[in-house]
């Protein structure tokens, strides 16, 4: 990915730090839009200074889409987009409210529209594109108590696969990804560490996701990949 300009949503979550260096490493240029300040500060102990200042920073809300346009527009040409943006949540569908309901398909489904949307508007004109999204192993393997998590997170694989079959004959590729449970401190606090060990580590998801969104990835389209870990 050598010089190439990478949209990194993301970037500085619980994934994002395992993803985000290797971007870096790989030689991108990478532009991050971010939420909270306190969270781009956190990624300064992730990677080295020299990798720290070549990132472009950008404030942005995810959900709307002018703030996306901004975004993107400031970025002049997208070469790649890695879109780690998402939230899980559960609940027994009887008890779960409309608002839980809409609050997680914006987060997981319809971030993920907008930024590839915008996207590729930019990759079609250059006539180079790679969309690396981040599903779920809920999307193909539903459980009860998650069903609005599961149900947004088949929304992006549905979304990718379809931006896949239109960008056909084109240099662009969109492909997804399906981890199991992450192995983030939100999840260590949410659900304990005894089982972490057999989780699936952020720096090993990024080794996937940084192929997909390499050169040599260009006969890859559609794929759903699952990243399960030992779980």
């Amino acid at each position: 990915m050598k010089g190439k300009r990478v949209l990194l949503t993301g970037g500085t979550g619980g994934l994002g730090l395992g993803v985000t260096p290797a971007v870096l490493a790989r030689g991108a240029e990478v532009t991050i839009p971010y939420f909270d300040a306190k969270d781009v500060e956190r990624l300064k102990s992730f990677v080295s200074p020299e990798d720290f200042a070549r990132i472009q920073f950008v404030p942005a809300n995810l959900t709307d889409e002018g703030s996306v346009e901004n975004v993107i527009n400031r970025m002049g040409q997208v070469d790649v987009l890695i879109h780690l943006v998402g939230g899980f949540s559960m609940g027994k569908t009887h008890d779960y409210s409309l608002r839980e309901w809409k609050r997680d398909f914006d987060l997981n489904l319809t971030t993920t529209f907008l930024v590839c949307k915008h996207s590729l508007r930019k990759m079609l004109v250059h006539g180079y594109g790679r969309i690396v999204t981040v599903g779920s192993r809920g999307a193909l393997q539903p459980a009860g108590q998650l069903a609005a998590y599961c149900a947004s997170k088949a929304g992006v694989v549905a979304l990718t696969q379809a931006i896949a079959d239109e960008t056909k004959g084109t240099n662009i590729t969109a492909n997804v990804v399906l981890p199991s449970i992450i192995d983030t401190p939100t999840n260590r606090d949410a659900m304990g560490a005894e089982n972490a060990s057999l989780w699936v580590k952020p720096e090993s998801l990024a080794q996937v996701i940084c192929f997909l969104a390499s050169e040599a990835a260009h006969d890859v389209r559609g794929a759903a990949i699952p990243v399960y870990g030992n779980i």
